[in-house]
């Protein structure tokens, strides 16, 4: 496919979002009908599609309007590349600008500038202070792709020359011990003997170093009670904990069997009506549901469909499974509360809220991940330890 093929396949795939269809769903929709395009060709669709998600109100600004054909005009202004050399309409190519397409477009000003709903700017100004607007235009970067080296069968040293076996090149990540970033070859990850022997896992940076932040107490038996796919799981087994899974919806760890058994980890699976006849945890693992704002480069439809009333929902079910775990808690325990979000409300709020409401608790340490990019750069995320006194 050419480059402007390329465009008027992401056009179309846009078109479909816009519709109502998933963007998963309109990607796989549109490979399925696309024989002809190469590994290469739904790679760079796939980056002009999550591009335009990620920059949808600058570029439909740029572009002059929302359709996918003025998304993709904004997004080739943006980056300050002739329109006409792609929008030609040679054959798979966009046709050519109209007069009044020439003419439609502005700069982005205000909320569109910073690709963030409008309701979310003071939002995150109240949350970040003077950080918020390089987080919003960090979010709309794509972002990095981290390993976690599975230490209890590799180092991360030595990892490296089989990862480069593999066509990948890593550089290690400041945030973690554990962390290496993917310079080159990262669709091979998946592919390569590391993986497939367990030496590696796919795991943002950040998440690497809240799994890192746990402390080790007691026994060291451990409870993630919201383990979705496992990452965590497998990130504290990996450091020698004996760790119990648990999510309330258990179809998120259907792979994680499979994933543990690759990695040579031990981690049981339990479901909620058995927690309550098992003994107190020396740590639980909290990883809640959140909005999911310090990940919205990987998710980016995240942030337009969080909703003030959703967000005050997602803190209403924080506050509940807080207090739902208290009891798996040993005494002299610790309660590891985390989130993958930039927000106040959902971070240092819900655990000033849980203190005021649960006396002999208090704060070991506490720590935010802020929204970088670079080959250092993390998602956001936030971890706060509370200790339990009795």
């Amino acid at each position: 496919m050419t480059p402007a093929a390329r465009v008027q396949a992401a056009i179309e795939v846009l078109d479909r979002i816009r519709a109502g269809a998933a963007t998963e769903q309109a990607l796989t929709g549109w490979a399925r009908g696309a024989r002809y395009a190469g590994s290469k060709d739904r790679a760079a669709v796939r980056d002009h599609v999550f591009g335009a998600i990620r920059c949808r109100r600058s570029y439909a600004a740029l572009g002059g309007g929302e359709t996918g054909r003025s998304m993709m005009i904004g997004a080739v202004r943006a980056v300050g590349d002739p329109v006409d050399a792609l929008f030609t309409g040679q054959p798979h190519a966009p046709e050519p600008l109209s007069d009044a397409e020439r003419a439609a477009g502005s700069a982005p000003e205000g909320a569109a500038r910073l690709d963030l709903p409008d309701w979310l700017v003071p939002v995150f100004h109240d949350s970040l202070g003077s950080a918020a607007e390089p987080t919003a235009l960090a979010l709309r970067d794509r972002a990095g792709v981290h390993l976690r080296v599975n230490t209890a069968r590799i180092s991360r040293a030595d990892v490296v020359e089989v990862l480069a076996g593999d066509g990948v090149e890593v550089c290690p990540h400041p945030a973690a011990e554990t962390a290496l970033t993917v310079l080159e070859g990262a669709r091979r990850v998946r592919q390569g003997r590391a993986f497939a022997d367990g030496l590696v896992e796919l795991q943002d940076a950040a998440s690497q170093a809240l799994a890192l932040e746990v402390p080790a107490v007691g026994a060291r038996r451990i409870l993630d009670y919201c383990a979705g796919g496992g990452g965590k799981a497998l990130a504290l087994a990996a450091r020698g904990f004996d760790v119990t899974a648990h999510d309330a919806a258990p179809e998120r760890m259907r792979d994680l069997p499979a994933r543990a058994d690759r990695a040579g980890a031990r981690v049981r699976i339990v479901q909620g009506d058995r927690l309550s006849g098992l003994d107190p945890f020396d740590v639980v693992v909290c990883d809640v549901p959140c909005s999911g704002s310090g990940s919205w480069r990987r998710a980016p439809d995240g942030k337009w469909a969080l909703t003030p009333g959703r967000l005050d929902e997602l803190c209403r079910i924080q506050a509940q499974i807080l207090d739902q775990v208290v009891p798996f808690v040993a005494a002299g325990g610790a309660l590891v509360y985390a989130t993958c979000s930039v927000l106040t409300a959902e971070n240092g709020a819900q655990v000033d809220a849980f203190l005021g409401r649960n006396a002999g608790w208090r704060v070991q340490s506490q720590r935010a991940w802020p929204v970088t990019g670079g080959e250092a750069g993390t998602d956001g995320f936030f971890a706060s330890v509370l200790t339990r006194d009795t």
